[in-house]
């Protein structure tokens, strides 16, 4: 893992300069590659954000999160925000929305597959589908229906957040 503490102080101060600049998280991994030689995952690149207490301007737009609307069936309408962790456990094991709206569908499958500690299917905001599972070493895992499918970073991030929101809901773990 690498540490914030082995970089420079211009370092620090040139990766400050690109998030004020509107940079996300995936253009510093690759500037940190291209232009200082350091190679990082986006997870690592993640954590030396933190380290450093650097805001992305993304992250600086977001307010307070706000509940999911919940209609009386107990379906939970999913916008591309973070949910209100505060949400009781309890209604369907899917979540839908509607797909071409730019919203992330996340369902749970009550049956799952050998080896899997959990698993289900995703509907991006473009529309595009995806099995998902994360299996006994706690990986998590995507098969798109459509080959070589890659969702948007901002489809990704709602999926992880609505996932760990949805796992919480059902007590997996």
């Amino acid at each position: 893992m690498f540490s914030a503490k082995s970089l420079s102080e211009e370092q620090v101060n040139t990766i400050r300069q690109w998030a004020e600049e509107g940079a996300t998280m995936g253009m510093i991994q690759r500037n940190l590659d291209e232009e200082m030689g350091i190679r990082l995952t986006f997870m690592d690149t993640r954590f030396l954000i933190g380290d450093l207490g650097i805001a992305l301007k993304d992250e600086q737009k977001e307010e307070k999160p706000k509940p999911a609307p919940v209609d009386e069936d107990g379906v939970i309408d999913v916008e591309s925000e973070p949910a209100d962790e505060s949400l009781e456990p309890g209604g369907e094991e899917a979540i839908p929305a509607p797909a071409a709206t730019g919203k992330v569908t996340v369902t749970l499958d009550e049956i799952q597959r050998p080896g899997m500690i959990a698993g289900g299917s995703v509907t991006f905001g473009d529309g595009e589908t995806a099995e998902w599972y994360l299996d006994q070493l706690g990986r998590l895992g995507l098969n798109p229906a459509k080959p070589g499918y890659r969702p948007k970073e901002s489809d990704v991030m709602a999926f992880q957040r609505e996932l760990e929101r949805v796992i919480k809901q059902k007590r997996l773990f």
